[in-house]
């Protein structure tokens, strides 16, 4: 006898014919739920070119390759989940997650065997099937279990980012019921029509062995038990927080190609035609991201990570996305359904975005939303006060002062007196005011000097960047200063920038293409690391222990760079929250200039995590955390990295 198994084991015609249409009407009504939230996505805008005809239906070749490459990488290969902390449950849902995988692709494994002319269901391919799934079903019991007693866990102590709804743990009892009933199925078959091979199946052989003989009629009730489980849970997967397992497939595979730290381009045209400036409801959001927010798990990775919601903030990144959800199901004003609070308190570093398993975009929403508020003048207190100090004075502290100050002693060129130079050092708003900021643009003026590096800086000819305008909303005044700065660029032949602010390196390095000429654009450790690697500059080494490195949003997370500062700094401490996975200094997205509740400050909770380490001293890239730490309740002696390789090259 070969080995396999029959298909629909002592069924008459008619109950097959039940069992069919029993499941093209579950099918049926789970499309209908997943159509009608189409219609939902479908009232957003469409995003990039949109093509007519036949041909909008139609994915180009480079689409079906971003596609497949971003389901691969985040769905399938699980990414972000893998990337995150155990004890944000990753391990967890791992496990659930590769189990149901493992019992879809055994579930359809067997119906291309039925219903196709390709018979492979037998022999030693079927004691190999029974053998793997067998043992991978463990491992989807082993994940439910798991995320049955966390969640339970979680809801007797009021764990925050996790949901508390009752749906949870029903959906979990219902998976673990098909888990188990499917060993309960696989075990009355063997205990009904017992064949040799039988043993292949052990957790199944195992349980007959237990229960003993069953009647045919007995397999065929728990047959139908099994069917009817499953049928279920297919009608109403769309209806509960599940659906991510559909959702995401789409959400992936339709991420963004753009930089998280670049903002979407507002234009005159699109004003004109819409008659308001950013989003007010769901009508305003592109249509991807409508549906990243079905695909929302509600894990509460975004939450985690929040420095708002850490500090006792009301910002909750998982209620923003599921805010915005709610907002184009209900037909609700964006800022209605999120609250302007918690839109204001936004710090942009992106944690959220970074953290999130299906790429939901938490930033843009909010700066979109903000852009409408702003519009209709809603930004009031001290972010509004930052606005019009920037739009009067081109500084975003409203310094009148010379920007050429810094330089006194320094011999800095100049280029409007020295048109031959290769590398524009774009000095920034704190980097030619602040006191702390100055002695960082000294130390690299120095270091510049003494490896040979022919700069220049455009020293009163400098403006703000814009970006503290953009983040807060104000999207015109930002381009007003990304123009004009961009013409100066263009008037000096600019094609090198470096910069040791990380917040004008993000805005330079993604967000001036569009208004001026291409430009390489560095931040001022990727420019030192070169010099070390060419041994024109030595790397500084500290005492061991002595030194903590703070990694800027702006340059670890956003932009991806954290090496640079480590190759600098030899034998630097991490804190708890290091390179990618920083935690926020509260500086970004406006909040520089936002008045702060004395409890509820992201650089204290930032400075508790470095001075756990014991070092004597922070070393930080970014004059925004440098004011930031340093003005905490219990700050530490700081130091940008290129004075500690300016001590280095003394």
């Amino acid at each position: 006898m070969t080995p396999t198994r029959e298909e629909f084991l002592f069924f008459a015609p008619w109950e097959k014919a039940l069992f069919y249409v029993l499941a093209f009407a579950s099918m049926a009504y789970a499309a209908s739920v997943i159509f009608a939230r189409v219609r939902v996505w479908q009232q957003g805008k469409p995003q990039g070119a949109v093509r007519s005809g036949v041909w909008a239906w139609v994915p180009t070749v480079d689409a079906l390759k971003r596609w497949w490459g971003n389901v691969a990488a985040y769905v399938l290969a699980q990414r972000k989940v893998r990337s995150s902390r155990p004890r944000s449950g990753a391990p967890m849902h791992l496990l659930l997650f590769y189990g149901f995988l493992a019992l879809f692709i055994a579930t359809t494994l067997l119906a291309v065997n039925t219903y196709s002319p390709f018979k492979f269901h037998q022999g030693q391919y079927y004691l190999i099937y029974e053998a793997t799934f067998d043992s991978l079903g463990l491992v989807f019991i082993a994940g439910v279990v798991w995320a049955l007693v966390r969640r339970i866990w979680a809801m007797q102590r009021g764990r925050p980012p996790l949901s508390r709804d009752l749906s949870d743990i029903g959906m979990l009892m219902l998976l673990l019921w098909l888990g188990v009933g499917g060993y309960w199925l696989e075990a009355a078959r063997i205990s009904a029509d017992p064949k040799p091979w039988d043993t292949v199946s052990y957790v199944g052989y195992a349980w007959a062995q237990w229960q003993g003989p069953y009647s045919p009629e007995a397999y065929k009730a728990v047959w139908w038990v099994h069917a009817i489980a499953a049928l279920g849970f297919i009608a109403i997967l769309p209806h509960y927080r599940i659906r991510h397992a559909l959702m995401a497939i789409g959400s992936t595979a339709e991420a963004p190609t753009e930089p998280v730290g670049k903002l979407r381009t507002v234009t005159m045209e699109e004003v004109e035609a819409t008659e308001q400036v950013g989003a007010k409801t769901a009508r305003d959001i592109f249509r991807r991201d409508l549906m990243s927010y079905d695909a929302c798990m509600e894990c509460g990775r975004c939450t985690e990570v929040c420095p708002a919601w850490n500090v006792g903030k009301v910002l909750n990144p998982k209620e923003v996305a599921l805010g915005a959800k709610d907002a184009a199901t209900g037909g609700l004003a964006l800022a209605e359904r999120i609250s302007e609070e918690a839109l204001w308190q936004c710090t942009t570093c992106n944690a959220c975005v970074e953290a999130c398993p299906v790429l939901i975009r938490h930033v843009d929403l909010i700066v979109d939303v903000r852009r409408n508020l702003v519009s209709e003048g809603k930004l009031v207190g001290s972010g509004a006060v930052m606005l019009r100090q920037l739009a009067s004075t081109g500084h975003a502290w409203g310094s009148r002062d010379d920007r050429e100050a810094w330089m006194a002693g320094l011999d800095v060129p100049l280029c409007r007196e020295n048109p031959e130079f290769e590398w524009l050092f774009w000095v920034g708003c704190a980097g030619a005011t602040d006191p702390a900021g100055i002695r960082t643009s000294q130390a690299l003026v120095r270091l510049l000097k003494k490896a040979e590096v022919a700069f220049a800086c455009l020293g009163n000819e400098e403006k703000c960047t814009g970006d503290p305008a953009r983040r807060v909303g104000e999207e015109f005044l930002f381009q007003d200063y990304a123009a004009g700065n961009a013409s100066v660029f263009e008037r000096y032949g600019v094609k090198k920038v470096v910069t040791a602010c990380p917040h004008c390196f993000n805005t330079l390095r993604h967000e001036y293409g569009e208004f001026g000429p291409a430009m390489h654009v560095v931040h001022h450790t990727q420019l030192l690391q070169e010099l070390v690697t060419g041994g024109r500059l030595q790397p500084a080494r500290p005492k061991a222990g002595s030194v903590v490195l703070h990694d800027p949003c702006y340059l670890a997370r956003i932009n991806e760079e954290s090496e640079a500062p480590r190759a600098l700094v030899q034998g630097v401490q991490d804190p708890e929250f290091a390179r990618v996975k920083t935690r926020c200094c509260g500086a970004g997205g406006g909040r520089m200039w936002m008045d702060e509740a004395p409890d509820q400050r992201p650089a204290d909770a930032r400075m508790g995590q470095l001075a756990a380490t014991g070092a004597e001293r922070v070393a930080v890239a970014c004059p925004f955390c440098r004011i930031m730490l340093g003005s905490s309740r219990e700050a530490m002696p700081m130091v940008d990295v290129a004075e500690l390789v300016e001590e280095a090259n003394a």
